[in-house]
């Protein structure tokens, strides 16, 4: 990160860019002796932050409040205010206000967990549909050589870390090569429980299994209402990947993925 004092500028572009919430952090007001001025600005993530607002105990509260408002997914600004001296126990002494503001993607993203045989099918059927397709997967052989343009391969080691950056018009697929591996990846959606919609491949018989554990795991029942599974539309009953693939297209597209999508 550059040490421009604008610096903040770049890097709120950049997860603009990417479609990462975040919320951007303001000293308002800086009375008395603070650790920085006003204007001063940050930017944080559920998991990073760009810059500083002094350090210690103030920046340790707002970045606490701000990353409270991400999981809310909170869209109003809030202005908080610091006595640095009694409520924070810094040596400063003065007294800080700081904005903060959130920044969510308007725009619908679908996380495809798996490239295997059926995430191939559904990544290319959905070729040129208007959504933002993140795919991800821990075997970087089984990505096809050309991706379409509307889907960007993720390479990860620990795919449940992308579930982070999930909000309300975030659409999440479930079709891994493992059954261990897709419950982990449903119990941290659940858990986190901001998604537009959350399918995972399997039979009744595999949700069953799943609710087991899932509700031994502390996931209230209103949550595991949310879950999908099986997942496409009713009718088709087909095995092969395609048609598969197929079917859970069309569903997606029912859930209102696409701005252009009728509702269901």
């Amino acid at each position: 990160m550059s040490d421009s004092s604008h610096a903040w500028l770049s890097d709120l572009a950049a997860l603009r860019e990417s479609e990462i919430p975040c919320v951007l952090i303001t000293v308002v007001t800086a009375k008395g002796s603070t650790p920085r001025e006003a204007g001063t600005k940050m930017v944080i993530t559920g998991q990073q932050q760009f810059g500083t607002i002094g350090g210690g105990n103030l920046e340790f509260e707002a970045v606490a409040a701000a990353r409270e408002l991400l999981q809310n997914a909170a869209k109003n600004p809030e202005l908080k205010n610091y006595p640095l001296g009694p409520a924070l126990a810094q040596c400063c002494g003065g007294a800080v206000t700081v904005l903060l503001e959130p920044f969510f993607s308007a725009a619908k993203t679908l996380l495809v967990f798996g490239a295997g045989h059926v995430g191939k099918e559904v990544v290319k059927i959905l070729d040129g549909v208007a959504v933002k397709i993140k795919w991800i997967d821990e075997r970087a052989a089984e990505f096809p050589k050309d991706i379409p343009a509307n889907a960007k391969k993720i390479v990860s080691a620990t795919p449940v870390d992308i579930l982070k950056e999930c909000c309300s018009n975030s659409y999440i697929l479930v079709i891994t090569h493992s059954h261990d591996l897709d419950y982990t990846l449903v119990e941290a959606a659940l858990e986190k429980n901001d998604f537009a919609y959350l399918g995972l491949i399997g039979s009744d018989t595999k949700r069953a299994k799943f609710e087991k554990r899932l509700k031994a795991a502390g996931i209230p029942e209103d949550r595991l209402e949310r879950l999908v599974c099986p997942i496409g539309i009713d009718g088709i009953t087909g095995k092969h990947p395609r048609e598969i693939a197929i079917s859970v297209a069309a569903e997606l597209l029912q859930k209102n993925m696409t701005q252009g999508a009728a509702k269901k």
